[in-house]
């Protein structure tokens, strides 16, 4: 697939490499503190009453999941995108002047998209939509950064010397055409810059201000839409994409069935958009776009579960690897949460069980044994590999390695089984009754009990930040080591060390 006599440009990889680390760590802290402030509402307070409006819950939320979601896994998907696309496609970035270019103003535009969001987020400037609380200004600089993305892609594909294209490159264009389709649809809007409800107390109005252009329950479905398919086309289509590339070249083993890997994805295309209506169920969206949401929900385990069997099933006859190679170990236990992460999605979107699941921390759970589990390893695995080659040196320490792996696992362990069962908790106590038919529990109640599943979670969380300060120290410690031939490496344990 690769021996070709080409050398690689890596520029654009190692600069997006950076930014996945540092985004990382800071999505990853933010959602540490925000879960010992659920635990410990007093830390709510933690920097004084004169900071309190920038240190509180309301505000760090949207920063952590928008510093995780467009931070630390989209700087993953470009840097993996820019490593793997010149590999497959056997074509170096270095032979287009344009192509480098527009890698550069890439990397550089989507700094300062980052920046403005930090900054706009603390303010608490934004619009309210999950995973969409950008404003206009900075949606339109999105739009920018995107379209710069896919022009490299698509030229880089242009002038490739590999006439078929790997299942990988199917991935990541979908998930450049998926998002794009996605964010522009989602984050229409209408500037309000004179509204008198924008009128500041200077008198001048809020330029950046903007209401959506779809309102009441077609806002809700357009929104939902959005954002499941944001966790479609952003933690699972490019993530997919990484693993077809990353196990079988670590491992030495091809795909298991390239056939399945092609089946599971037009079927992953066509049902994943249409279940974007389980996030709406019991609400005023018509009861049929309801069903449609759950029925399409349910039969996504078969594409999503096609794509992790074929993962596993690639490592057949070679199971003496994951015990010997920790960089296959995270690979193969992102693929087992995969598979986790589809199934219990699926049924907390049926109807019955999610009149006791919606709202509550089982929700919670869910995402996070997806995105640690399965997002979290599989970047991590992604650069571990990439580290060497990027920079020629072998990897600093695989007893770290290991030792980063269980810490983390333990840590996402305890955060989705606290949630699970603070989740289940909290829907058979909201639903509890007396034989009057009042309610047996206050909400008060549901609070005290889940106290300690909120301290267990926050441990978990934390366990799973110190594995990943030693991810970075290790990846930085490898920048600094004995510098190998690339050679070397291809021929080297399945670590690559």
């Amino acid at each position: 697939m690769e021996n070709h006599p080409l050398e690689y440009d890596y520029t654009v990889a190692k600069m997006f490499m950076l930014t996945t680390i540092i985004l990382g760590i800071v999505g990853m802290l933010i959602g540490v503190i925000l879960a010992f402030q659920l635990a410990y509402p007093g830390l709510n307070l933690m920097l004084g009453e004169g900071l309190a409006e920038y240190t509180n819950f309301s505000r760090l939320r949207p920063l952590h999941t928008d510093a995780v979601v467009f931070g630390f896994t989209l700087s993953g998907i470009f840097a993996t995108w820019y490593y793997i696309g010149q590999r497959v496609l056997k074509v170096s970035m270095a032979e287009s002047k344009l192509l480098m270019f527009l890698g550069k103003l890439h990397f550089w535009l989507y700094l300062v998209v980052i920046v403005a969001a930090v900054v706009s987020l603390f303010m608490g400037i934004t619009s309210s939509k999950e995973y969409a609380e950008f404003e206009w200004p900075i949606d339109i600089l999105v739009v920018v950064v995107w379209v710069i993305f896919g022009a490299g892609m698509f030229g880089l594909i242009g002038i490739r010397r590999e006439k078929s294209l790997y299942i990988s490159v199917w991935y990541y264009i979908a998930t450049f055409l998926g998002i794009a389709m996605l964010y522009l649809f989602n984050n229409m809007a209408i500037p309000t810059m004179f509204g008198v409800s924008d009128i500041g107390e200077s008198g001048v109005g809020v330029w950046y201000h903007s209401v959506s252009m779809y309102a009441g329950t077609n806002d809700a479905l357009v929104q939902w839409w959005y954002g499941h398919n944001a966790v479609a086309f952003g933690f699972t289509v490019p993530i997919v994409a990484m693993i077809y590339y990353f196990l079988p070249k670590e491992s030495g083993q091809a795909i298991y069935s390239y056939k399945l890997s092609l089946l599971s994805f037009w079927a992953l295309m066509f049902l994943y958009l249409w279940a974007g209506g389980h996030h709406l169920l019991y609400s005023t969206v018509p009861d049929w776009l309801q069903t449609m949401g759950s029925i399409f929900s349910v039969i996504l385990i078969l594409p999503s579960w096609g794509s992790a069997i074929n993962m596993l099933l690639t490592m057949k006859g070679e199971w003496q690897q994951v015990a010997a190679s920790p960089l296959i170990k995270f690979m193969v236990l992102s693929s087992t949460f995969y598979m986790f992460s589809t199934l219990e999605g699926p049924i907390q979107a049926i109807k019955s069980v999610n009149a006791i699941a919606h709202f509550t921390d089982w929700i919670v759970g869910h995402v996070h044994d997806g995105t640690l589990g399965w997002v979290g390893f599989m970047i991590m695995a992604a650069l571990y590999h990439m580290a060497p080659r990027l920079f020629k040196r072998e990897i600093y320490s695989k007893s770290l390695m290991t030792a980063q792996f269980w810490i983390q696992t333990v840590g996402v362990v305890l955060y989705f089984t606290s949630m699970w069962i603070a989740g289940i908790t909290q829907g058979m106590m909201w639903r509890a009754h007396d034989e009057f038919g009042n309610l047996a529990y206050s909400f008060i109640d549901t609070v005290t009990v889940l106290h300690p599943y909120y301290v267990i979670r926050s441990v978990g969380g934390l366990l799973y930040l110190i594995g990943f300060f030693m991810f970075a120290y290790n990846i930085y410690k490898t920048m600094s080591a004995r510098k190998v031939e690339e050679s070397e490496l291809q021929n080297a344990t399945p670590m690559g060390a």
